[in-house]
C-alpha cells in the first residue's frame, strides 16, 4: 500500500562555508523543492532546524533543513518525527551518495546505510528503523577511503555541480509520485537518468 510523504529532509551541514560542499547536495534539493512552491523556511529550535510547511497535491508535507552537522542529522529529524507522530515510511531524506557518479540520481526504499553517518544517526533516532525513503544524489566516490572526507566538505566543481543540479531538478519533476508514495514509478522513472 502507498503511503503519501509527510516529511522531506534535506541532510548537509550548516554555515556559509559548507553550502557548496558534495555533503550539502541533499540541502540542495529540499531548498529547489520549497523555492519551486514559493514556501518559507522558518528557525525551528524545538526541531533544530529550518523548517517549511507546504500543502502539495492536498497533502500537508513538512520541509525540514536541519542546523546540527551531518552526523547529528537524527536530532532534527527525531525531534518532528516524534512530535507529528511520524512513522519511517512517510518521511523521505536526501542525502550525498558516494557510490553514485555526479550525474546520477536515485529514489530508494529502506536498505543499508552506505557507511553515510547522516543516514545511521536518523536510524538510531528513529528507534533503529530503516525503512524511511531516500533520495541518493550521486556525488562520486574520491577513488580511497582516506579521502572521503576531504571529498565531501570540499566545494563541488562547476561541471558536478551542474550535473547534480540537472539530477535534482529531474527528482523534482516526479515528486508528484513521490510524494503519493507511488515509489515503483518514481524509482523506475529516476533510476535510468543520467545527466552526463
Amino acid at each position: 500500500m502507498s503511503t503519501p510523504l509527510r516529511l522531506i529532509v534535506g541532510l548537509g551541514n550548516p554555515g556559509e562555508q559548507y553550502a557548496r560542499t558534495r555533503h550539502n547536495a541533499g540541502v540542495w534539493f529540499v531548498a529547489r523543492f520549497a523555492e519551486q512552491l514559493g514556501a518559507q523556511f522558518k528557525n525551528e529550535k524545538k526541531f533544530f532546524g529550518q523548517v517549511a510547511t507546504v500543502n502539495y497535491l492536498q497533502h500537508e508535507i513538512r520541509l525540514l533543513i536541519p542546523n546540527t552537522y551531518m552526523n547529528e542529522s537524527g536530532k532534527a529529524v527525531g525531534a518532528i518525527a516524534h512530535f507529528y507522530k511520524l512513522k519511517s515510511e512517510d518521511i523521505l531524506v536526501a542525502h550525498d551518495e558516494l557510490d553514485l557518479p555526479a550525474g546520477s540520481i536515485r529514489f530508494k526504499q529502506g536498505g543499508g546505510l552506505a557507511g553515510h553517518n547522516g543516514l545511521r544517526d536518523i536510524t538510531r533516532a528513529l528507534g533503529g528503523s530503516q525503512s524511511f525513503n531516500r533520495l541518493r544524489i550521486g556525488v562520486g566516490h574520491p577513488g580511497t577511503k582516506s579521502d572521503v572526507i576531504g571529498h565531501v566538505l570540499s566545494s563541488v566543481s562547476p561541471t558536478d555541480e551542474k550535473l547534480i543540479l540537472r539530477c535534482i531538478d529531474e527528482a523534482l519533476a516526479l515528486m508528484p509520485q513521490a510524494v503519493e508514495g507511488e515509489w515503483e514509478q518514481a524509482m523506475n522513472a529516476l533510476n535510468g537518468f543520467s545527466a552526463s
